[in-house]
């Protein structure tokens, strides 16, 4: 089997804001199947932009290229631009054509930095809007047809400008309470309840999202010992391939988190997270271990690797070339941005906060 094929299965974060030669040389030799992108990578428009053409141009298969833009605080590209308002501002304000509109700007916006696919919707519902799970203002509703109609409408709008979506966090995190970056949240739900309610949204979006993401929660009413989601084949492949029906690309969250760190070797980490059903392993920050990773990919079952690289490739056949770039056509948009926070904040609000006075966090939000 083709090392540089193995490589597909891998999603890595990049280092800085331009290759150097040595992380060139590194993606050249491990092709990796996609790109994720942080605050880190991002300085102005025309140099995110280069970034992402030197990231297609090194590999021999296209890459997908992907970001978390949300809305509100998990905004990569507020740190050049305007932030719109997140996925609660645009709930409590009751309009779904405000949602719609945010969706298509989004697209237009990722479409026009050369990026394919966005990390979004949030598919969780919000118990508790103040809940320390990661969540804060990042849910679009407190029913299931609350989310199922507000997150409905922003994946369409989006997707509809070309770029693929990724439902999270599978099988539905907004009743953790503690905070996977640092540890595994145990997620006390029952099936019956788990039916009613987070798996009732990702029913509804099987069919219309592109990928799904799994989060890192233990439920002990699929994992009777102490399993992340995101490495159990009872959830992935049992449940969302299988009973759920899912034919998309699944991936895990950041294997970099403190959910798996804490309780799993990287080589644990990467067998498991195949084993159960995962096509794409995410690995955001330990970026030289990628050439590991590519190695250990190598010993897995050639069943379990033939599978996941269907999935990749079947999903590259959709992607969409990236927009010509310029500066003015992002201007234009980062307006429009800017006219979508005052029409759902309210001038005053809007100006508040502002990229240039956020605080952001050394934590990266998923």
């Amino acid at each position: 089997m083709k090392s540089d094929s193995l490589g597909q299965l891998i999603m890595t974060g990049v280092p800085g804001k331009e290759l150097d030669a040595k992380t060139a040389d590194l993606f050249r030799r491990v092709q990796p199947g996609a790109f994720i992108l942080f605050g880190r990578n991002i300085e102005t428009p025309a140099q995110l932009r280069k970034l992402i053409d030197d990231l297609r141009d090194l590999s021999k298969t296209e890459p997908i290229i992907t970001i978390d833009q949300e809305g509100g605080r998990v905004s990569r590209l507020r740190l050049i631009g305007n932030e719109p308002p997140n996925a609660q501002q645009l709930r409590d304000k009751g309009d779904v054509d405000l949602i719609r509109r945010h969706g298509n700007i989004t697209g237009r916006l990722l479409r026009l930095f050369g990026f394919n696919l966005d990390l979004c919707p949030v598919l969780d519902i919000s118990f508790k809007d103040d809940a320390e799970n990661s969540l804060r203002g990042r849910c679009y509703g407190k029913t299931v047809e609350q989310v199922v109609g507000n997150a409905g409408a922003f994946n369409e709008a989006m997707r509809g400008q070309g770029i693929a979506s990724c439902g999270k966090h599978f099988p539905g995190y907004s009743a953790a309470t503690s905070d996977a970056h640092y540890q595994l949240p145990r997620i006390d739900r029952t099936r019956e309840e788990l039916d009613q309610n987070e798996l009732a949204v990702f029913r509804e979006f099987v069919n219309d999202v592109d990928s799904m993401m799994i989060c890192h929660g233990w439920y002990p009413c699929f994992e009777s010992e102490k399993t992340p989601a995101t490495l159990s084949s009872r959830i992935i492949t049992d449940l969302l391939r299988n009973e759920l029906v899912f034919n998309g690309l699944i991936m895990t969250d950041d294997l970099d988190m403190g959910a798996i760190l804490t309780g799993y070797r990287l080589d644990e980490t990467i067998r498991l997270a195949i084993a159960a059903g995962n096509d794409l392993a995410m690995i955001c920050h330990r970026i030289p271990e990628i050439e590991t990773v590519q190695q250990i990919l190598g010993t897995l079952p050639s069943d379990q690797i033939e599978r996941a690289q269907r999935s990749v490739a079947n999903f590259k056949e959709r992607l969409e070339p990236p927009n010509q770039f310029s500066e003015t056509a992002f201007h234009q948009i980062d307006n429009e941005i800017w006219n979508l926070r005052t029409a759902v904040l309210g001038e005053e609000r809007a100006s508040q906060t502002t990229p240039q006075s956020v605080q952001h966090s050394p934590v990266e939000l998923f």
